[in-house]
């Protein structure tokens, strides 16, 4: 299964341990990227509709042409969420992804993963004390982002953090689809079945997650959403749960969203991640519910 490599797409990075953070890597030569961009629009109001990779390697040029044109053209960014600062954030992580007085988390996995978890923690410089706290959503999600982070791959690099900056130095409005709590609490509202299995998966994951991020990258870079969805989407098929709550409610909220913001004018330039605008139950499939249409933009 690859659900773990969609749910790690489908979220920012969340925190992890100083410990476990990589050195920077090296800047690398620009390289061109197309990703694909969609606009739903009428008499007064235009709303564009990005897909993003929430972690990059440095040097793909995708920040100009017909994107840069749209967000130019945008007076508000909307991205999944507004980053707090990192005070607040370590304060809601602490709160929601730990279980100090729970069952160690080793304790909790099959007797089959708990050589590879604590070898796999081990390599990422993540103490014992520390990860047997973890609640297993939260355990998969740093695992998920030690491998990807050891590989090149950066928040800082990512879109998002590209779109807030250039947005605030031109003092456009950023507001966020939800906050940073409630994307805690998306995962920490699976049922604990739903948890273990996708720190199960992530286990089994973990040999290919660059291979699998490669992929997803170099689709998203291609502007194919095709690929976006079937190296993302396509792996919930093995647990409804999570497609339910990770994919589908939050394009159902997001398309209400867009649909609700039609009704007064302006224009807006909207950055989810890639997963959400691909395949079916997609965030453009959603709006067909309030009868409006997404057109890709072509470039």
């Amino acid at each position: 299964m690859k659900i773990a490599a969609t749910a790690l797409a489908l979220l920012l990075a969340l925190p992890l341990p100083a410990c476990a953070q990589p050195a920077p890597a090296p800047a690398a030569t620009a390289k061109d990227a197309d990703p694909a961009l969609w606009v739903v629009k009428d008499k007064d109001t235009t709303i564009y509709l990005f897909g993003t990779v929430h972690v990059l390697k440095p040097g793909l040029s995708w920040f100009d042409e017909a994107v840069k044109t749209a967000f130019d053209r945008s007076q508000t960014l909307v991205l999944e969420m507004v980053e707090p600062d990192a005070k607040t954030q370590q304060k809601v992580v602490a709160a929601t992804a730990f279980d100090p007085g729970g069952t160690p988390l080793t304790q909790q996995l099959p007797p089959n993963y708990r050589a590879a978890f604590v070898k796999a923690m081990g390599d990422g410089a993540v103490p014992a004390a520390l990860y047997d706290q973890m609640r297993p959503w939260f355990a998969a999600v740093t695992l998920s982002m030690l491998p990807v982070r050891q590989h090149g791959y950066d928040p800082a690099n990512g879109p998002e953090k590209v779109l807030t900056d250039a947005a605030r130095a031109k003092k456009k409005r950023v507001i966020g689809l939800e906050t940073f709590e409630g994307q805690l609490g998306i995962f920490g509202g699976l049922s604990q079945p739903a948890q273990m299995q996708l720190l199960e998966s992530t286990l089994d994951e973990l040999p290919k997650v660059d291979a699998t991020f490669t992929a997803l990258v170099d689709a998203w870079a291609a502007g194919k959403p095709e690929g976006v969805a079937k190296e993302m989407n396509d792996s919930l098929k093995d647990s409804p749960e999570v497609a339910k709550v990770l994919l589908t409610d939050r394009n159902k909220r997001w398309a209400a969203w867009i649909a609700e913001r039609m009704k007064r004018p302006g224009t807006v330039f909207v950055a989810v991640g890639a997963g959400h605008l691909a395949g079916a139950g997609s965030v453009q499939d959603q709006l067909g519910a309030y009868k409006l249409k997404a057109v890709r933009v072509r470039y």
